[in-house]
């Protein structure tokens, strides 16, 4: 997946479990429960394994359980959230560029996409 060129001045990440999947097909901001902030190195590695999923055939549900807050040194850069269902990714933010913003493809089947979903989930199960 192209990732807008500001990843590269992440910092930070934040773990959302999706709570109303619904509302992430237009919506302004990414909610749910927050699981679990990532801090360098963690937040490139998984940069890295979104900017490695392979384009994919995108089915029709988009109903997101997982999403990522991207932030940088000045706040928010860019929103993902994530439908291994239907094999759909939102992508919206400032700092993401016209052209990018908006529904994506990914191969959910594809090795990173799979150590994506065990990561968020690994998250999810770690004791507050």
């Amino acid at each position: 997946m192209l990732l807008p060129i500001t990843h590269k001045t992440a910092e930070l990440i934040e773990v959302v479990r999706i709570t109303d999947p619904i509302r992430h097909f237009g919506s302004e901001d990414l909610t749910g429960d927050e699981v679990t902030p990532w801090e360098a190195p963690q937040a490139d590695q998984v940069l890295v394994l979104v900017g490695d999923l392979p384009d994919g055939e995108m089915r029709r549900c988009f109903s997101p359980g997982w999403g990522i807050r991207v932030h940088g040194a000045t706040g928010l850069l860019f929103q993902l959230a994530f439908c291994f269902h239907c094999h759909g990714i939102r992508l919206w933010g400032p700092a993401v560029p016209d052209g990018q913003q908006g529904l994506h493809s990914f191969d959910a089947d594809s090795a990173p996409a799979q150590e994506l979903l065990r990561r968020f989930r690994a998250a999810a199960e770690r004791p507050a």
